[in-house]
């Protein structure tokens, strides 16, 4: 009997995770889902939407990208993805952080709107603000960095209206990137955000 209780208490706290959403004023961020693999596809076999992510264009049939998705999903990695949806639901991004330095506490983020309706709406830096503010209040990281290729202006517009500030370049495979970065004493000096965590079933 008490073997069974454990696997409910587990079960239960596996679902809490499931359905943990992060909401900001426009968007929410959960957990990524296996139906979100369709739109991912999508967006990363857009000329348009790698060519600003300084990525290589996805050439696999959608039932290998569905197979590698669906065994990334499973397993437990340095990166924590979530996908971005509008505060009705539709799945219009995704955002992540990743490369976590446990020694220096230091964390990248990176975010991607692909649906071209969001853009220059507020969205992405909305959920920015909100990735930030999760990070920042849940896990011990004390700075976020990231890059941003330089003529991408929007991208780096959207990034300062969240406290990120440029103190450097990288040039990597034909690439130039801006870098940015936020320290946690810079976000907990600014006016609270209202970003709210919460375990709402989908």
């Amino acid at each position: 009997m008490r073997r069974k209780n454990n696997k409910s208490i587990s079960r239960l706290f596996e679902e809490i995770i499931e359905t943990l959403y992060v909401t900001g004023k426009k968007i929410r961020l959960r957990k990524v889902r296996i139906s979100d693999a369709q739109a991912e596809y999508t967006w990363r076999t857009d000329l348009e939407l790698v060519r600003l992510d300084a990525a290589t264009l996805l050439a696999t049939p959608f039932a290998h990208f569905l197979l590698d998705y669906g065994t990334t999903l499973r397993f437990i990695s340095n990166r924590h993805r979530f996908a971005v949806e509008t505060l009705d639901g539709k799945h219009i991004g995704n955002c992540m952080y990743y490369n976590i330095n446990d020694t220096s506490n230091e964390a990248e983020i990176g975010i991607m709107i692909g649906d071209r309706d969001y853009w220059e709406k507020g969205y992405g830096t909305d959920a920015v603000t909100a990735l930030v503010n999760y990070v920042f209040r849940r896990t011990d990281i004390k700075r976020i960095h990231l890059k941003t290729l330089d003529w991408n202006l929007r991208a780096q517009q959207c990034f300062k209206k969240c406290g990120f500030k440029p103190y450097g370049r990288l040039n990597r495979d034909g690439y130039t990137f801006m870098l940015m970065e936020l320290y946690r004493k810079q976000r907990i000096d600014q006016p609270k955000e209202s970003s709210r965590f919460s375990s709402e079933v989908a």
